[in-house]
């Protein structure tokens, strides 16, 4: 069977479909709102409040364009309680003996359904002529069209007591039907719509709910480990200077906190020897850390009166415990915050120190954190994240993209301005991104942000089935 495009097909003139108004999807858009006066109000409350209201408002809209349900469900049922597809979102529809949907055409009639009694789904099919079956006779194809555009043709083979096809019907079940029946050289076509998992949202009522979308495609998934530390003064880079000579002290020109350069002049000492006087110089460029000296008094000659140290660079030392540190090596990346995660700064670990710390019992990890803009200072605690591994995925998602729906784990696309369920395989994680092993085209538009939203919207609407 020839698909020609991938736009949603209509029916021909003359063909044969279901009462007007049966299969239509819930609409969730500006002319369902022009009534109800909360929207109105939608832009000047908080975003939390938007969140809440256009949930409750969901709920008003789809009560008042969706179709009540019917008495008769129309599913089949299995000897596990799954329920199959002879019907899925319109329920006014006539069923047939094996419990699927009928489609006539004068003294024709075809009857369709899912079949997944304890086998994968596939379509099933019966012929009859006059209330009668016809078992071998005819060809009798299926095509779904999908959201988006994309076609199945599914011909359906003559067996013992009905037709079948070879092929599965992926989930959703989410589609427009064309049914066509060559029989005795004449053709009979059929059209309806199943939908399920599917809603449509104006682009106006999107925005104003903060539902954002992002395109399925290639990421880094990042194993990371959690570590507490602390930042410290690199060895080597500090002094500690001390007068020479017992003296008094004629001038102190560097204080606490003050940059000082090497060969800097910090205070000058007369000293009782000789009454000569004698400078104290900074042997490196730093920060003055400690001052314990003043002008006018006497001091010891070999009394430290000046700490320095060079703090444009520090040392981070995580400590890590149990069998994590077993995966630490020089090379990974570290990315270091402040406890309260106001500022951040990404290094990696320089090196695995040999011991082991005796008060905690843990061991250090230690690496160099840039400290030239002087926002870090030594003996602050820290958190670090380490990246353990990094590993490329060719398609993955948001991790806010991900919601439950039935017993799977979805996504949800955006076409347009419908959206709708997309059952998918995952595998690995991280804290930001869900790697999709099946189940989503690369580039799908999946709705990244208030998904929560999209699923509220489905299942008030009822645009669902048990499964």
């Amino acid at each position: 069977m020839t698909i020609e495009s991938h736009t949603r097909s209509r029916p021909a003139a003359g063909a044969n479909t279901l009462r007007p108004g049966e299969n239509r999807v819930a609409r969730f858009g500006a002319e369902t709102f022009a009534a109800r006066p909360p929207l109105a109000l939608v832009a000047r409350m908080p975003v939390l409040a938007i969140a809440t209201t256009i949930v409750v408002t969901i709920v008003a809209a789809i009560a008042g364009c969706s179709p009540s349900p019917s008495s008769e469900s129309g599913h089949a049922h299995d000897d596990h309680g799954h329920e199959e597809h002879g019907l899925h979102e319109d329920e006014a529809h006539e069923t047939g003996p094996n419990n699927g949907r009928m489609l006539r055409d004068g003294d024709i009639a075809v009857e369709l359904r899912i079949f997944e009694s304890g086998v994968p789904p596939t379509w099933r099919g019966w012929v009859y002529r006059n209330g009668e079956p016809v078992a071998q006779a005819g060809e009798l194809v299926v095509t779904t069209t999908r959201l988006g555009g994309h076609r199945t043709a599914y011909r359906l083979e003559p067996g013992d007591d009905h037709r079948q096809a070879d092929g599965v019907v992926g989930e959703p079940h989410s589609f427009v039907v064309a049914v066509e029946l060559a029989l005795d050289g004449h053709a009979h076509r059929w059209q309806y719509e199943s939908f399920e998992g599917r809603t449509r949202i104006a682009p106006d009522v999107a925005e104003r709910s903060n539902i954002v979308t992002a395109p399925a495609g290639p990421a880094t998934i990042r194993e990371r480990h959690e570590a507490f530390g602390v930042l410290t003064p690199i060895e080597g880079r500090q002094a500690r200077i001390g007068a020479r000579f017992d003296g008094l002290v004629r001038a102190v020109d560097a204080g606490i906190g003050e940059a000082v350069r090497q060969g800097q002049r910090l205070a000058l000492i007369e000293s009782n020897q000789g009454l000569s006087e004698y400078p104290l110089i900074a042997p490196l460029d730093g920060v003055v850390l400690a001052r314990n000296i003043e002008p006018g008094e006497v001091v010891s000659g070999g009394a430290v009166v000046f700490e320095i140290a060079d703090l444009s660079e520090l040392w981070v030392d995580l400590h890590v415990f149990g069998v994590d540190a077993d995966r630490l090596e020089p090379g990974l990346p570290l990315q270091v915050s402040d406890i309260a995660r106001d500022k951040s700064v990404e290094t990696h670990i320089q090196r695995v120190l040999p011991t082991t710390a005796t008060a905690s019992q843990s061991t250090i990890a230690r690496g160099v954190l840039d400290n030239a803009d002087g926002r870090w200072r030594p003996g602050a605690a820290i958190l670090a994240e380490v990246t353990l591994s990094e590993v490329p995925v060719a398609l993955a998602v948001p991790l806010d993209a991900l919601q439950t729906f039935r017993d799977w784990d979805v996504v949800f696309e955006r076409v347009g301005d419908e959206y709708e369920a997309r059952p998918v395989d995952l595998g690995r994680r991280d804290d930001r991104y869900v790697e999709v092993l099946s189940g989503l085209r690369p580039g799908a538009e999946v709705v990244a942000g208030q998904s929560y939203l999209i699923k509220a919207d489905i299942e008030k609407a009822g645009a669902t089935h048990d499964h």
